[in-house]
């Protein structure tokens, strides 16, 4: 009977030895189930950042998911989006490079442009005509004779282009398909510039007539002359250009100081313009050179004076 309540009084006690060591060890460890809940359950939420479950139910709940974000250098542009520059060029010489362009730009368009939205067409210039959405209407290569009269698909009579910009011929066809054709969008293009010319005369290399097939300067003009002659004087070289009401006014134009870069303007020629470069000192002194040679030459036959 002893050794029976003996028995019971041992395990009794060691009933409360394991109490006590699993209520402290429940202390120490008993935020540890819910951070690994948060986190996405426990051992394979470690190793994959969250739990099968948890990723399946905020599927279905639909909660956005991250999705891996493309690399740096492979970023997909879409068609309004322009190609940045790389963000190690520095902000200054990005400002620079964009300043470069658009004054690069505003110097080459008007160049060309202004020829040939100025430019009036006549006999030998090729145009085409395109017709948006009516390619047996759309032209190309149309030459333009020397009546100036085009002739032209629904219009019997033709058209009259001579004297006209290319703009002018574009809204007068719109103006006259209009009848057959709903809401016409006509482009008159100029393809070949033939009937523009200009000349240039005086102590030049290679003096004579040339065609304007862009907008030439005043030194452009020159070099394909070849070059102003050691006897010119390009400080006195002067345009002749017609005005509307016939006239022929000079326009002096100091070439000699556009070379130097000090001119404030360039001057550019028109369609008709005459380029004239006058003769220098050096020019009067070998005239009278020669002429002296000439009479020098005289006296042998005459047997002096």
């Amino acid at each position: 009977m002893k050794m029976k309540l003996s028995l019971k009084a041992i395990a009794l006690a060691f009933v409360l030895c394991a109490a006590t060591v699993v209520s402290a060890f429940a202390q120490q460890t008993g935020e540890q189930p819910q951070q690994e809940k948060k986190q996405g359950g426990g051992f394979m939420g470690k190793i994959f950042g969250q739990d099968s479950k948890t990723k399946k139910n905020e599927q279905q709940k639909g909660t956005p998911t991250k999705t891996p974000s493309a690399p740096q250098g492979t970023e997909r542009l879409e068609p309004d989006d322009t190609n940045p520059l790389p963000s190690d060029v520095p902000t200054e010489l990005q400002v620079g490079r964009r300043q470069q362009l658009s004054e690069e730009e505003a110097a080459v368009v008007p160049y060309y442009n202004n020829f040939l939205s100025t430019y009036r067409l006549g006999p030998e210039d090729i145009i085409s005509v395109t017709v948006f959405g009516q390619e047996r209407y759309s032209k190309t290569g149309i030459v333009v004779p020397p009546t100036a009269l085009v002739s032209y698909p629904l219009i019997p009579e033709g058209i009259f282009v001579g004297g006209k910009t290319t703009e002018q011929v574009a809204a007068e066809l719109t103006k006259r398909l209009d009848e057959y054709i709903i809401d016409p969008k006509i482009t008159v293009t100029l393809e070949k510039a033939v009937s523009a010319t200009y000349s240039v005369i005086g102590d030049v290399a290679q003096p004579g007539v040339r065609t304007m097939s862009r907008r030439y300067s005043i030194t452009d003009a020159l070099a394909m002359a070849g070059g102003v002659l050691n006897t010119g004087d390009k400080s006195k070289v002067f345009i002749l250009r017609q005005q509307p009401d016939g006239n022929v006014r000079p326009i002096l134009v100091n070439v000699k100081e556009i070379e130097r870069g000090r001119a404030k303007e360039m001057a550019f020629l028109v369609p008709g313009d005459q380029v004239v470069v006058p003769g220098n000192r050096f020019k009067k002194i070998k005239q009278v050179m020669d002429l002296m040679s000439v009479v020098s030459f005289a006296k042998i036959f005459t047997g002096g004076w």
